[in-house]
């Protein structure tokens, strides 16, 4: 077989494996390419995607309450103002020193309630929508849903990331190939 028949058959191979490959996850890249590109605008979303860090009255930590009286507050504010239906669950807690503020996020509802690290007054409440776009993104969503403790997100992740890879590379052959050999041609 001729040198140009091998590049040949090595085009039509990748063609079929990156054609292949794209009708088999399509539906998968879909849901990664919108969360992601919703996600590199969360911070720029006016605060629709991810509420906006509010500014307390002070860094001083000194004169911040305790962490557990702020707790109670965040508690208490997320059943008198959203709803008593809700899980009292902490994903986490996440303490802005340069803004005087302190951000707790419940599990499973998506809030947040924005405190004052001084005064415990409420600054904000918001629906964190960047942590349900982050959880379709990463595969978490499917993962929760069917219960598997984290199995589906690492065979999806792997999967995806794999199939990019294959993605780039076989992409890249199928632009370079014909170039590569129209130029043999030419010689």
């Amino acid at each position: 077989m001729g040198k140009r028949k091998k590049q040949a058959k090595v085009l039509r191979i990748f063609r079929k494996v990156h054609r292949t490959t794209g009708a088999l996850l399509f539906i998968f890249f879909f849901f990664i390419s919108i969360s992601g590109l919703l996600l590199g605008w969360k911070k720029n979303s006016s605060g629709y995607i991810l509420p906006e860090t509010q500014k307390g009255t002070t860094a001083d930590l000194k004169q911040w309450l305790p962490v557990d009286s702020l707790h109670t507050i965040a508690c208490s504010t997320l059943h008198s103002e959203v709803s008593t239906e809700l899980s009292l669950e902490i994903d986490r807690i996440d303490m802005r020193k340069e803004k005087g503020s302190v951000k707790f996020v419940f599990v499973d509802s998506f809030y947040e309630i924005q405190l004052d690290g001084a005064t415990g007054s409420v600054l904000s409440i918001g629906k964190r929508r960047s942590d349900f776009l982050e959880n379709i993104h990463d595969g978490s969503l499917v993962d929760d849903y069917l219960g598997s403790e984290g199995y589906f997100k690492l065979i999806y992740t792997s999967v995806m990331g794999i199939s990019l890879l294959i993605f780039t590379i076989t992409g890249f052959w199928l632009w370079y190939g014909p170039k590569r050999m129209r130029k043999a041609n030419k010689a």
